[in-house]
């Protein structure tokens, strides 16, 4: 069974972590997925997507038995993701899974879902967390991330962290009412004040490493890689495609 399952409604992408039985934890097969995920909507033709939990829950995190790096399958720091996203949360969402929503565009919660950051209380991070700060006031975002104290939805709405609290058995239609409004309008538009607003964030000194990681890995895995190698050895010059 797929770890992260990918749909189309249309104009829209309902890209869902599908591991219920796990509670949706990170592993790192399920990472390596949801980053081909990524690269499958943007690449795609749909205009919008929505990114939700199987099951009870949106994620419980890390797997701590197989505990992956985050960053790669982030949308806009490991993949490039110009394209508007809506988070549908349910349930609990913890740490590296919080990390995936605060990168989201929007965001739909159901009322009785809560964030959690408990990495200070357990002595893991990767850092990533810290962009919160520039989404969120500081001081709750402070709070947020050093007391890894559960965050309900209410609050999160009150913090300007989520766009709408629902009850659960309307949370994705919510999310995908407003996906289907966001690929209705100018993609375009859309698309460059995207890349805008994340030219205009500020960015934790993590996401900055994942961006630079991300563009150095596709030059190491790139064709023009593969062909620089062979070009030295066989000493002829190289035939370098841009791919």
């Amino acid at each position: 069974m797929s770890l992260v399952s990918y749909e189309t409604e249309g104009d829209v992408a309902i890209i869902t972590l599908n591991r219920a039985e796990k509670y949706n934890a990170l592993s790192r097969d399920l990472g390596d997925q949801l980053a081909a995920a990524w690269h499958r909507f943007q690449d795609g033709p749909e205009r919008a997507a929505v990114l939700t939990g199987a099951g009870r829950n949106f994620s419980v995190g890390a797997d701590l038995s197989d505990p992956p790096e985050i960053w790669p399958f982030s949308p806009d720091v490991g993949v490039a993701v110009d394209k508007p996203v809506v988070a549908a949360v349910n349930g609990t969402c913890v740490g590296g899974a919080f990390i995936l929503v605060q990168f989201c565009d929007l965001c739909i919660m159901a009322e009785d879902a809560r964030f959690i950051y408990p990495e200070a209380k357990v002595g893991i991070s990767g850092g990533l967390i810290s962009s919160v700060a520039a989404r969120i006031p500081h001081k709750i975002a402070m709070e947020f991330m050093l007391l890894g104290e559960p965050l309900s939805a209410q609050r999160a709405y009150e913090v300007g962290l989520v766009n709408r609290v629902v009850p659960q058995d309307e949370l994705m239609d919510v999310a995908m009412d407003h996906a289907r409004r966001l690929a209705a309008m100018a993609p375009l538009v859309v698309r460059t004040l995207k890349r805008h607003v994340a030219a205009t964030l500020p960015k934790g000194p993590s996401e900055l490493a994942g961006l630079a990681r991300r563009d150095i890995e596709a030059i190491r895995s790139s064709d023009d890689f593969t062909e620089g190698g062979a070009a030295f050895r066989e000493k002829r010059p190289p035939d370098f495609t841009g791919t």
